[in-house]
Formats: structure tokens, C-alpha cells, sequence
């Protein structure tokens, strides 16, 4: 029954940027470990109706769930971390949440009612919080973005405060994450911010049931005790969270520190230890692993790494399976085409990952003309792929004037255009919610059908695949004979052949391009076959 359900909230106090996701994820892990079902989801105070449009460099990555949503990238940790499929209502934000109840007004729905923050904005919070019951998860985790004290976070505060007054105390849980600061200058920790944080916290009428202590330091017991009294916390509830090697040694962590087993208590639930041997296992990889391939990573929000979270990651997991470190060069695609390609000598492989604009891409091109000439291992993603797909025509095809209808509407050669031409001859794609820039786009999941004796498809060791999808230009078919022709090998379409998801070039050791973000499907228990091939080809290039 759907009523089962517990409701675990995890709040953030003191500064922002402490790891509530990783946290979330990481209980949710411990959870999974006892044999229990999970549902996550992410509730953003700010006014965007999604990330979709918002920059990198403020953001930080677009995480794409199977059914077409851009959200946060903590959704990227819920997936990497557990089993769970994460999907629209994995995310809402305030401007999602205002829409909505405007929308709601517009068509009468309120029967003429003044509409307020309470009950009407509040009701729609926990209406969306809700729907998590929809799956019949055991428990449900709930992030709560921003810090307390925020003004933008008020309304999530007090909905998941009414949820305490409407589920009961048996089926709601509060999670707290604050900072214990340690100053050096006099030699101890602090405690009065976390003290504050609470405090904030009550004022608003939610009492913190676990305190998670994020410090560079040991917190010793008397400390414990002391946030535990001013807190109204017990004790055995106020867990230390020390910086660890790798974020995937937190849920061991926390599992020392019994974070599940208080949760548990609290709800009267009794289940197993939970079997860790998955993560020890991923841990003793990480900390064995001697042998290091560098990888160059070109893109346009090198940054801020946080841009490229789910491809980070994806690398590290590859790496995982070979036994080796990946380091990455994040390289600016404007100072290749400034200062040359000489960094990339440095590199056993080259990646182009996805992005917008056409700010950096003939530096991006260069790259790709070089190793493909110079039979370096290359993966380029989406606008990597849609670039492959350029140089391949200027440099090997002949079309000199080739290029992508993105960045010139009257480029001599579309190679790469808007798919308008294709959906009026049947191609079926699942858009954004609306016509705004998000609706323009390709987003979500869809099969592929790949070609056995090629790269991609020696990697997937199967033909037919499912990946998702973030952009708006396609590789244009009107090109498609001439290319393949020249030597293009177009290794993956969709399984009627319409849209080209997969291009190779020919003799070469692995040059792989896709439309697609294989990135978001790669976990540290099971790496993206894509990601392994391509770190496995950039260890054979450096031995």
C-alpha cells in the first residue's frame, strides 16, 4: 500500500555546498544495502522552472532523467548512488511550483479564493512530495535545497513542517546537515553555528531528528554531548561527517556513525545490516588503483567542474573496471585556437563533451582533426559527435564550407541542422513541456539500434540500447550517403533508421561519437560500456 511510505527530509544549515545530495544519496544507498526501496527527489527554492536554461557556470551541470526532465545534478548522485530511476517529479523548483498554482487560478480552479503562500503554494509542495508515493517506495528522501535562513526556502520549510503535523512523528524523519568549523588560529571546533542553524530551524517549528556534522576534524564526544543539549538532539543522533578519498566511502561512513539504524529506530522498522561489500569493493578499487591515463577534456566550461559532474564520474568508474586513476585536463577550447594543440600531446585520449553556443568551437574542431589524424582515442558527445561530424566533412569529405545550422542558418553545408524537416516525415520526438527554449529540444530517452562489428557496438556487446538525450540539432540526413561514402561509418540510428545516433571514423584504434549522454547511465558498480571502451583504449595508447 501506498500509505507505507516514510518520509526522510534533509535540510542544510550554516553554508551551502556541505553535500546534502551526497548525504541523501548515501542513506538512500544504506537503505537499499537492508533490502529496502528508495525514492529521492530534489526541491529547489529558486524561481527557474527548471535548470534547463540556466548557465553552467552558475549551475553547475543538467542532469536528464529517462523521461525528458532537465533537473538538478543531486539527481545525478541519487541514480549513481542507488537503483532508483529518478523522473519528473524527482524535481521541482519554486518556479515549477508557482506555475503550476497560476495555472490552477487562470482556469478557475479555486472557485475565486484570494490564492496564498499558505495553503495554496504549500499544498502544491506537498502534493508534489506526495507523488512519490506513487511507486510504493518503502521510504522516500527529500532534499530541501538552499540553507536555512534562505527566504526563497520558506514555503519548502513550512510544507514538509505541515507534513510532520499530517503523516505523524512515526512517519516523517528530519535530517539537519551543519558545519562544525574548525578554527585554526585557536586550535579547536566550533559549535555555536550549528547551534544557530538549529535554532533557525525550530523557529520555524521543525525539530531536527539526526544532526549530520560536516568537519575537517574529529568531533570528540564532549562536543557531541554539548550540540546534542542545545540542539534537543540525543546524543547517538549527532553523527560526525569527516572529507573522505572518494564520495563513494560516505555511505560507509555514515553506516559507522549508525545513521540508518537511527533512522530506522525512529520509524519502529526492523531491518538487517545492511551488506556494504558492493561499496567496500568500489572503495578498495579506488585506493589500488596505481596506474594513471590522462585524458583531455575540451569543452567551454572547464571552469567549473561541476559542469561535467556526470562525465567526471562516468571517467572514474572506467577506471574503476581497469584499475587506473583517470586524470582529467580540462582544456579551454578558446585557447587551443589561440595557443595551439600542443597541450593535447600531453593527453592519452581527447573528449568533447556536449554544450551550446558557438563560442570555442573551431578550437574543438582542430582537436578532433588531430586526433583522428594522429589516431589518438577520441569520444565525442552530442555537440562532440554533431563537431566529429564536421571536421570529418571539411577535412576528409570535401565540403569545405561544412558546418552546423546552429551557429550559421546559412552555413554553405548543414551537415548538422534542426530536425524540423524529419518530424514532418514521421520521426516522433519527446520535446520540453511548452514552446519556450526547452520545448525546442530532443530530451529523454530513446533506442538505438547499433552495428555489431564496429567500436560501439564491440563495447555495448548488444544491438539494441537505450540512452538519453539533451539537444536541439541532428546529424542531417540529406549528407548521410555522401559521408558514408567518403568513409564516415554511421555505427547507430534510431531502430527505423531516421536519426543518426553513432558515428565512427574509419582506421582508427576508437574514435566514437553520440548523439546521446551515455554519462547519465554509468554508476561505480556497473561503468558505461561507452566510458570503458574509450579508457580502456586510453590505457592501451599510453602502454
Amino acid at each position: 500500500m501506498a500509505d507505507k511510505t516514510r518520509f526522510v527530509f534533509v535540510t542544510g544549515g550554516v553554508v551551502s555546498s556541505l553535500g546534502k545530495g551526497i548525504a541523501a544519496a548515501s542513506l538512500a544507498a544504506l537503505f537499499e544495502a537492508r533490502g529496502l526501496t528508495v525514492a529521492m527527489q530534489k526541491l529547489d527554492p529558486y524561481i527557474n522552472v527548471d535548470p534547463g536554461t540556466m548557465s553552467p557556470f552558475q549551475h553547475g551541470e543538467v542532469f536528464v532523467t529517462d523521461d525528458g526532465a532537465e533537473t538538478d545534478l543531486d539527481l545525478g548522485y541519487y541514480e549513481r548512488f542507488t537503483h532508483t530511476h529518478t523522473s519528473k517529479r524527482s524535481n521541482y523548483t519554486t518556479g515549477r511550483i508557482y506555475e503550476s498554482v497560476i495555472r490552477r487560478e487562470r482556469r478557475g480552479d479555486y472557485l475565486g479564493a484570494t490564492v496564498q503562500v499558505i495553503p495554496h503554494i504549500t499544498n502544491a509542495i506537498k502534493n508534489a512530495i506526495l507523488s512519490l508515493r506513487a511507486d510504493e517506495p518503502d521510504i522516500a528522501l527529500v532534499e530541501i535545497g538552499g540553507t536555512v535562513g534562505d527566504i526563497e526556502s520558506l514555503p519548502f520549510l513550512e510544507a514538509i513542517r505541515q507534513l510532520r503535523f499530517d503523516l505523524g512523528r512515526e512517519r516523517t524523519a528530519f535530517i539537519h546537515l551543519t558545519l562544525v568549523p574548525y578554527i585554526r588560529a585557536a586550535g579547536e571546533l566550533k559549535t555555536k553555528p550549528t547551534q544557530h542553524s538549529v535554532q533557525k530551524l525550530r523557529e520555524i517549528g521543525i525539530q531536527p531528528d539526526v544532526l549530520l556534522c560536516r568537519s575537517e576534524k574529529p568531533i570528540g564526544k564532549g562536543q557531541r554531548d554539548k550540540i546534542a543539549l542545545f540542539c534537543n538532539v540525543p546524543s547517538h543522533a549527532v553523527i560526525e561527517v569527516l572529507d573522505v578519498d572518494t564520495i563513494y566511502e560516505v555511505p560507509l561512513k555514515l553506516n559507522e556513525g549508525g545513521l540508518s539504524s537511527v533512522i530506522l529506530d525512529h520509524f519502529g522498522m526492523h531491518n538487517p545490516e545492511p551488506d556494504l561489500s558492493v561499496w567496500e569493493d568500489i572503495c578498495k578499487k579506488a585506493r589500488e588503483a596505481s596506474e594513471t591515463v590522462r585524458i583531455a577534456m575540451v569543452g567551454k566550461y572547464v571552469e567549473l567542474a561541476d559542469a561535467y559532474k556526470s562525465l567526471n564520474e562516468a571517467l572514474m568508474h572506467a577506471g574503476l573496471t581497469h584499475g587506473v586513476r583517470v586524470e582529467v585536463d580540462y582544456v579551454d577550447a578558446e585557447v587551443l585556437e589561440r595557443e595551439g594543440l600542443e597541450r593535447l600531446k600531453k593527453s592519452d585520449a581527447v573528449l568533447v563533451p556536449g554544450g551550446f553556443g558557438e563560442r570555442g568551437t573551431e578550437g574543438k574542431i582542430a582537436a578532433i582533426r588531430y586526433v583522428r589524424e594522429n589516431k589518438v582515442p577520441y569520444f565525442g558527445i552530442c555537440l562532440g559527435m554533431q563537431l566529429a561530424v564536421v571536421e570529418f566533412s571539411r577535412n576528409v569529405a570535401g565540403l569545405r564550407g561544412a558546418g552546423s545550422s546552429e551557429f550559421d542558418e546559412k552555413v554553405e553545408h548543414p551537415v548538422i541542422a534542426l530536425m524540423t524537416q524529419w518530424e514532418q516525415e514521421g520521426v516522433r520526438v519527446q520535446r520540453g513541456h511548452n514552446d519556450d527554449l526547452g520545448g525546442t529540444m530532443r530530451l529523454g530517452g530513446y533506442p538505438c539500434k547499433l552495428k555489431a562489428d564496429s567500436h560501439a557496438g564491440r563495447a555495448y556487446d548488444e544491438s539494441d540500447i537505450r540512452e538519453r538525450h539533451r539537444h536541439r540539432y541532428e546529424f542531417n540526413n540529406t549528407y548521410r550517403k555522401q559521408l558514408e561514402e567518403a568513409g564516415l561509418i554511421v555505427s547507430g540510428t534510431l531502430p527505423d533508421d531516421s536519426l543518426v545516433e553513432v558515428i565512427e571514423a574509419p582506421d582508427h584504434p576508437w574514435f566514437v561519437g553520440c548523439q546521446f549522454h551515455p554519462e547519465f547511465l554509468s554508476r561505480p558498480y556497473a561503468a558505461h560500456p561507452l566510458f570503458t571502451a574509450f579508457v580502456g583504449a586510453a590505457k592501451k595508447a599510453r602502454a
